[in-house]
């Protein structure tokens, strides 16, 4: 393998690398006052409220003060993502941003936590799936090498009792249908994840949202633990966004690191919680309405190139790059991609929105709720068809 970009070629017209820091004083002082805030917070851990802005400040500041430094390490090391045709950005930008996304994450988690068995099974399995996209983001790894290290990292969290129990026990073979539909669900939401992390803003916004309504699920259901796991992600997520989703294009990508980072982390969470004792139809409907924008697209993308037969197995589609996803469309359409971004963070706002209504919910009205995502994601599908449409699409 060989470094993705040539140090001599990749520097031209961008920044000096001292640049962060020499430029930034002002956004350090900033993160600084940010980490003494969480810490001063800390003190008053007995109101939960303040318990859970705590964990988002702390993870918020920790990785807002370390994405500078990140950002100087990739102009360093030349590990920098080229504009290309299948790009929407126009000149040479940093990737490795989702280091500093998991560093304030894994910090405020091991502060502020004792580690429960299923949530070290997600913490290790997440370390491998920052580890893998690091490599990704320096080197090219192969699709199949990438494939195979997601699946170890799942094998990790499911040897820790993280798993689904969706199928009736009445079902033959349920433990192994079990264990198959939990890896199907990691491989999923973690690919899902990163095949939206081409605009700016896009995979940390939607990881904010998602980190959002699993906290206020957890807190419908009477599960501290996770609200306060949700919270940790929420402020990592939104510690990188100024960097990212910003005037004048991002400073800084999320890299393979971050956005494979984030689906983990959210499909770990789907995983971990118990989200009705009572329904397993609402169990189940709640973290699909949540994380209802990157499954719908993974899902509705691919039957798509499969139908077209631009893929035809499970490595092509994961080495597949083009631009015709949900945000691809949109700026097909006309929309700009800000305009794309904020549209997606509605569409995902309505669902985790929607998925709220489950709590003490009948089965008919999960139904009702189901129908109506199922309303909003045909909208999607038909825009997305008249992308496709155009003679630009």
């Amino acid at each position: 393998m060989t470094l993705r970009t040539a140090a001599t070629d990749t520097r031209r017209g961008t920044r000096p690398a001292s640049d962060s820091f020499a430029r930034r004083p002002a956004g350090a002082v900033f993160g600084l006052a940010a980490v003494l805030a969480a810490i001063t917070l800390r003190s008053w851990v007995d109101v939960p409220s303040l318990y859970w802005l705590h964990l988002a400040t702390m993870a918020f500041a920790v990785t807002f003060v370390g994405v500078p430094a990140v950002e100087w390490y990739a102009r360093w090391q030349g590990v920098l993502d080229q504009p290309s045709a299948r790009k929407v950005h126009a000149i040479a930008t940093p990737l490795l941003g989702g280091v500093a996304v998991f560093g304030g994450y894994a910090f405020t988690v091991l502060v502020n936590f004792q580690f429960s068995r299923p949530l070290k099974g997600v913490a290790l399995g997440t370390a491998i799936i920052v580890a893998l996209g690091v490599l990704d983001d320096m080197f090219d790894v192969p699709a199949a090498l990438k494939l195979l290290g997601q699946l170890s990292a799942v094998a990790v969290a499911i040897s820790y009792g993280v798993m689904l129990h969706v199928v009736p026990n009445t079902v033959p073979g349920v433990a192994w249908l079990n264990l198959a539909v939990t890896v199907l669900w990691f491989l999923t939401v973690v690919n899902a994840v990163q095949f939206l992390d081409g605009m700016d803003g896009l995979a940390s916004g939607l990881g904010a949202i998602a980190a959002v309504f699993f906290s206020l699920a957890a807190l419908q259901t009477r599960q501290g633990y996770l609200m306060y796991l949700s919270a940790a992600l929420l402020g990592a997520c939104l510690g990188f966004l100024p960097y990212n989703f910003r005037r004048g294009g991002a400073r800084i990508f999320l890299g393979d690191s971050g956005a494979s980072f984030i689906g983990f982390a959210l499909a770990g969470f789907a995983v971990m919680g118990e989200w009705s004792s009572e329904s397993p139809v609402i169990a189940l409907v709640t973290p699909l309405l949540i994380l209802g924008v990157p499954l719908f697209d993974i899902a509705f993308v691919g039957i798509a190139r499969v139908v077209k037969g631009q893929v035809h197995g499970v490595g092509e589609w994961l080495a597949y790059t083009g631009k015709d996803h949900i945000h691809h469309r949109f700026e097909a359409l006309g929309l700009t991609k800000t305009q794309s971004v904020l549209l997606i963070y509605f569409i995902a706002l309505t669902l985790g929105l929607s998925a709220m209504l489950l709590k003490d919910a009948t089965h008919r009205d999960a139904l009702l709720v189901l129908g109506q995502a199922v309303c909003v994601l045909a909208i999607i599908a038909m825009l997305d068809a008249v992308g496709r449409g155009r003679p630009d699409g």
